[in-house]
């Protein structure tokens, strides 16, 4: 597993729970070192302990904890480049849902060692969406949710999502756009300038 995904879930723990309980998670999972580098690869082994050891001691079920590692992917400012990311695939939720696809190719244009979920996005009908996720890692669709519940949020769509299992070996969420312009989305802009 890339470092900068072992190393997300570290940030993840560290600046939503504080530093002590990312030392508790780690001696959990038995690290032999507290800080993952973000540009070494780390066994996938070493990540499902992570993942056990944070949910055991955060006390929350794993795939709750995972889809609140998505939002802190998607909202959290130590991390503002994965919303820089996400949000250059579009101005609405609905561009955002038909580029999905294109996010793991984006992300390899910065980093083109970084192995992403492979997304695949089949429309239903004018409102209704299902997301296709496969990846080496189990339970990474509710990293997904979490990250497409922000996003909603951020752009000010309703949304209901639904994780509907594993089918043929993928996650599947089902995903209906109630509203695309429920409420005003967060402000953002492509390009920072400097005053």
């Amino acid at each position: 597993m890339h470092g900068l995904i072992n190393r997300s879930l570290q940030c993840f723990v560290r600046d939503t729970y504080g530093a002590e309980t990312w030392r508790k998670v780690a001696d959990c999972a038995q690290l032999v070192f507290e800080d993952f580098e973000p540009v070494l690869t780390y066994d996938d082994e070493i990540t499902d302990h992570v993942i056990a050891a944070a949910s055991a001691i955060l006390n929350k079920p794993r795939q709750h904890m995972l889809e609140d590692v998505g939002t802190y992917l998607a909202s959290n400012p130590s991390v503002e480049a994965v919303r820089r990311l996400l949000r250059f695939s579009g101005t609405t939720f609905y561009e955002f849902l038909i580029a999905l696809e294109d996010i793991k190719d984006r992300a390899r244009l910065a980093l083109p060692d970084l192995e992403l979920p492979t997304l695949e996005l089949y429309q239903e009908d004018a409102t209704t969406f299902m997301l296709s996720v496969r990846w080496v890692q189990s339970d990474i669709g509710h990293v997904v949710m979490g990250i497409l519940r922000t996003m909603a949020d951020d752009y000010g769509a309703l949304v209901i999502l639904e994780h509907e299992g594993l089918q043929d070996g993928a996650e599947q969420i089902r995903i209906s756009l109630l509203d695309s312009e429920f409420s005003e989305g967060r402000d953002f802009r492509l390009a920072e300038f400097a005053a």
